[in-house]
């Protein structure tokens, strides 16, 4: 199925219309969930390219904050957050050392 189109269905059964349901507001949730935690990064990827450390940390903690949300949620599987993190932690540190 692609993103953002509706669900069809073909059989009228009470079951099979209330699980297409589900299934549509389910990947709405995910879909929300999931475009945070884009925007979030790509705002601290930002703030990293610009050198600004003292955005760049502030934008770090709501990131950080964002992804474990998202593995909570079953968005994203942890090791994947585990890595963003690690990789974006250095790369804030990276900026905050050459800036002092």
């Amino acid at each position: 199925m692609a993103q953002g189109q509706a669900t069809k269905v073909k059989k009228k059964k009470k079951s099979v219309l209330k699980r297409a349901a589900q299934s549509r507001q389910r990947a709405e949730v995910n879909r929300a969930n999931r475009t945070r935690v884009r925007t979030s990064l790509r705002a601290l990827r930002e703030a990293i390219a610009k050198g600004d450390v003292k955005a760049a940390q502030a934008q770090f903690r709501e990131t950080v904050s964002a992804l474990d949300k998202s593995v909570q949620k079953g968005v994203l599987h942890s090791n994947t957050v585990s890595r963003y993190k690690s990789r974006l932690n250095a790369r804030l540190k990276a900026l905050s050392t050459a800036k002092v």
